[in-house]
This record gives C-alpha cells, sequence and structure tokens, in this order.
C-alpha cells in the first residue's frame, strides 16, 4: 500500500510517499481502508524536530476516517463495511485532570494516517456522521478533539461568556469559534491576516482585530471571561491584559515559543487561572462528536490534496497560508 513515510533524512528532505506492506489487525484491533487524512502542526513538528533519520521509518499523520476492511479477534464495537472517523489519542479512556502514564497520539511513535490503511484498537475508532463528508471527516479529529477539551472540560465555556482566541487560522482555532459560538459565547478572535479575520467573521465571529494592533482599543477596553492561547509566547501577555479578574486563559500550544515572563504581582491581584490542556479521552471525543452532530458543525476545510502532493501540503502548513484544515484524498 502506499504511504508517507518519514526515514533515512532528518527534516523534510526524509519524507517520501512510498509502497510499505499492509498490517493485520490482531486482537482488539480493527484495520481501516482510509478514504481521507488531515494534516496538523504536530505532523511538522514530529518530521522537523522528534522523529530522527536513525529511527525506524515512520508512517506520519494522525486524523482520518475510512471502511473498515479487517477485523482482529475479539472485537465486537464494530463490523466489515462500517464507516469510521480514528480518534488518534491513543490509551486515554475516560475524561481526567491529566492524561494517563502511557498516552500516546497516533503517528507518532506509533504509524500514522497518511497511508491507504492503517490498523488502530477498536476502542479508537468511532462511527462517521452522516452529515460530514470523507473529506471533513478525515481532517477533523485531532483538532476538534483538542478544541473541546480546551473549552469545555478546562475552560469550562458557558453561555453568555465573552472569549478571546487569538491566532484563527489554525484548525483547533476555527473549531473553538464554532464551538463557543453554539455554546452561547461572544466570541471574539486576531489575526495578522484581514483575509483570515474576515473569514472569521463568515464562519460566526462576533468581532476580528489585528494581531499586532492595540488590543486594548479594538476590543474598546472589554475584559474576557476565557481565552484560548494556542500561540505561546507572542501573545500570552497581551492575552492576560485582556483577561477580566477573576478570568481563566487555557493554553495548549507555543508555536511562537516555550518560555515567557510573567509578571506574578499583575497575575495574583487579577486572581487569574492559568490552565494547561493538550488532546482529549475517548470519552471526550464521543461528547465531542455528539456536540458536533447536535449543532450540525463541519471542520472548515482550507485545501485537500492527493498523498503524492504531499509537499504542497506540508509547504501550505508551514508557512500558514492556510484557514482551517489541510487534507489528503487517500480512497
Amino acid at each position: 500500500m502506499k504511504a508517507i513515510v518519514h526515514a533515512e533524512k532528518d527534516g523534510f528532505d526524509g519524507l517520501s510517499l512510498c509502497e510499505v506492506e499492509e498490517k493485520t489487525p490482531k486482537a482488539g484491533e480493527v484495520r481501516v481502508k482510509l478514504k481521507a487524512a488531515g494534516l496538523n502542526h504536530r505532523d511538522l513538528f514530529v518530521v522537523l524536530n522528534r522523529h530522527k533519520h536513525t529511527d525506524p521509518p515512520l508512517i506520519v499523520g494522525s486524523d482520518g476516517a475510512g471502511v473498515v476492511d479487517a477485523i482482529g479477534e475479539g472485537v465486537t464495537s464494530v463490523k466489515i463495511g462500517d464507516e469510521v472517523m480514528i480518534n488518534p489519542s491513543l490509551g486515554w479512556k475516560e475524561k481526567s485532570d491529566a492524561p494517563p502514564v502511557g498516552f500516546d497520539i497516533l503517528g507518532h511513535p506509533t504509524d500514522g494516517t497518511f497511508s491507504e490503511k492503517i490498523v488502530v484498537p477498536a476502542e479508537n475508532v468511532v462511527t462517521k456522521p452522516a452529515y460530514l463528508t470523507w473529506e471533513e471527516a478525515g481532517v477533523l479529529s485531532l483538532a476538534a478533539l483538542t478544541a473541546y477539551r480546551a473549552l469545555f472540560t478546562r475552560g469550562k465555556v458557558q453561555s453568555g461568556m465573552k472569549v478571546l482566541i487569538p491566532g484563527i487560522g489554525s484548525g483547533v482555532a476555527t473549531f473553538m469559534l464554532q464551538f463557543a459560538k453554539a455554546a452561547g459565547a461572544t466570541v471574539y478572535v486576531t489575526s495578522r491576516s484581514k483575509e483570515k479575520g474576515e473569514k472569521a467573521l463568515e464562519i460566526g465571529a462576533d468581532k476580528a482585530i489585528d494581531s499586532n494592533g492595540d488590543w486594548d482599543m479594538e476590543l474598546n477596553g472589554e475584559k474576557m471571561d476565557l481565552i484560548i492561547d494556542c500561540v505561546g509566547a507572542a501573545t500570552i501577555n497581551k492575552s492576560l491584559k485582556q483577561l477580566r479578574q477573576g478570568g481563566t486563559i487555557v493554553t495548549f500550544g507555543s508555536s511562537t515559543g516555550d518560555m515567557i515572563q510573567l509578571n506574578l504581582r499583575e497575575f495574583f491581584y487579577g486572581q487569574f487561572n492559568l490552565l494547561g490542556s493538550t488532546m482529549g479521552s475517548g470519552e471526550e471525543y464521543k461528547e465531542m462528536i455528539a456536540f458536533m452532530e447536535k449543532y450540525q458543525i463541519r471542520p472548515v476545510v482550507d485545501q485537500v490534496f492527493p498523498l503524492e502532493q504531499y509537499k504542497e501540503a506540508f509547504s501550505r502548513l508551514e508557512t500558514g497560508k492556510q484557514l482551517g484544515k489541510i487534507g489528503f484524498y487517500i480512497g
């Protein structure tokens, strides 16, 4: 079968589309013939930083959807022919304060979804909602689960809240915008791109402001109940200045740097809450799917490529040209 594999060289030079051996599911596993898959920033980080040429070859990718074509011994929850989406959160079943020991994400260190078929634990597949296209179902899992836990489990978003989402271009951010609006929140977003800001307004944002501008002025002094920040060092202190006393910031990314300087006196006098979040459990994944079905939420799909054009797909994501999710057509 065809797969996008990282091997032999570090960075993008190690990526290639090649033939690999098809696997057979063991007890408790299923094999999915993939229809579509989704590209995430995590895949960039795996290729550029985490997976080395000295490691065994790796099939990249965390998101995917397709049809079950083989099942292992003891599997009764799904059957051959079922249309499913893959939850990439491995070893995290129930909702909890933090993931358990042994938690991992599909696509590193285990083989991922940028292939024609994949074998995963049966507990990691769920029925594809009928209203979603294959491309939509294939790109949503990692970003939507991350957004759902950050907003609901950690941020405890409620109707009437004011929510700020810095950096609206990512797939996670576009899900958070739609989820927060469905929950009844007023949602503000930031972007360096006027085009992305305008698109966010079309999706439902109440206001879009320039990331490089004066947030105090552009928000007319309004303070936020909840801020979900995935940008990192470039925005975290600007975000704190927009938070009401007793408000909450949830952070799950640091694409602009891990280290920040924090004024502790302002922080504790402000009674602020700073929470970390990452991915989510199988329980939250099912809650997220039910929430999406209730409100008929669809991922914002930026562009979908055939596997053969993986270089163009990775380049589009690395340069930040996308708004929403980038995907691959597979079957």
